[in-house]
């Protein structure tokens, strides 16, 4: 079995296709779904472990939160050492995102938490969120952010679907939103891990960098803007290509660089393939694959999923 570990692979629990169920725009990814299906193409790219998800666009209520949390679970039970998940919070329900935050991670063992990049118009800086946040850094937890579709932003570009532009910029915006609201200065101890290479954001980095001289931002930013951004991890879905992955490795080391495949949006066999075209050296490449995810998960003692493996 490979070693690969993948942060980037989705699941559709029957409470939320229920969710999901009659509303437009929907792609038909969840009906094709299948645990089968998601280890038939683990085994396939050489994955060995897969950190389950729930997709975006949709907030949930408390009840579909707490059962696609269980029904990870039994995924993770019927299948030793192939699965881990990331809890699905109620956000913006504060108190239920609480209470499911506990219940994720002291009750089921899940290996981290799942957010969106936004909820409604509010992105994560905004200090509505702040109370998760300071739960979520009192437990030095595991934070995987996925975009989604802002409500200011649907339909501006005919023919384009919000994966295209939409889903990196919202993820750029929500980094902006935690870096510059304050927010990342104050939750040292959360490990964020932000989708598709930080979306636009290594691109704007000079934007970014100009942004955080100003006296009212450098304020908010006592660590300085750099560290912050470099203190994130970042993975590699739909970014496994010369252009991103360039860009990212000017901002970051590829220790915060951690494998993404996107299943089943996409094929995990072709991120597997362009990584290996990126220009990585073979020790750096065992690291994004494997070794600094691994380490998150042995510093927060959750890496039992891992099927007992020491090796980094």
């Amino acid at each position: 079995m490979s070693e690969r570990i993948d942060v980037h692979h989705h699941f559709y629990a029957p409470a939320y296709n229920a969710l999901l169920d009659g509303r437009d725009g929907i792609p038909p990814y969840n009906k094709r779904w299948s645990s089968d299906g998601s280890i038939a193409e683990m085994d396939r790219s050489g994955i060995g472990t897969a950190l389950l998800s729930t997709s975006a666009d949709i907030n949930m209520p408390r009840q579909t939160a707490h059962e696609c949390n269980e029904y990870a679970a039994t995924l993770v039970r019927k299948y030793p050492g192939r699965f881990g998940f990331f809890g699905a919070l109620p956000i913006p329900d504060v108190e239920g995102s609480l209470l499911e935050i506990a219940h994720a991670l002291d009750d089921l063992g899940a290996q981290g938490i799942g957010m969106l990049t936004s909820y409604d118009t509010a992105y994560l800086g905004d200090p509505a969120f702040w109370p998760i946040f300071e739960e979520l850094d009192r437990r030095r937890a595991l934070v995987f952010v996925h975009p989604r579709l802002n409500a200011c932003c649907a339909g501006m570009v005919p023919d384009i679907g919000p994966t295209i532009i939409e889903f990196g910029t919202d993820t750029t915006r929500a980094i902006a939103s935690l870096v510059f609201s304050g927010a990342a200065g104050k939750f040292q101890n959360i490990r964020f891990i932000f989708c598709h290479g930080g979306g636009t954001m290594p691109f704007l980095i000079e934007r970014f960098v100009n942004l955080a001289r100003n006296p009212k931002m450098s304020e908010r930013l006592p660590n300085g803007l750099l560290p912050e951004l470099r203190r994130f991890f970042y993975d590699t879905a739909q970014s496994s290509n010369r252009g991103a992955m360039s860009s990212l490795r000017e901002l970051v080391p590829a220790s915060q660089v951690v494998f993404g495949s996107d299943f089943p949006y996409r094929e995990a066999i072709d991120q597997v393939a362009g990584l290996a075209n990126c220009g990585f050296s073979g020790d750096e490449l065992h690291g994004i694959e494997r070794g600094n995810v691994a380490k998150i998960l042995q510093d927060l003692g959750r890496d039992d999923v891992l099927g007992g493996k020491s090796r980094l």
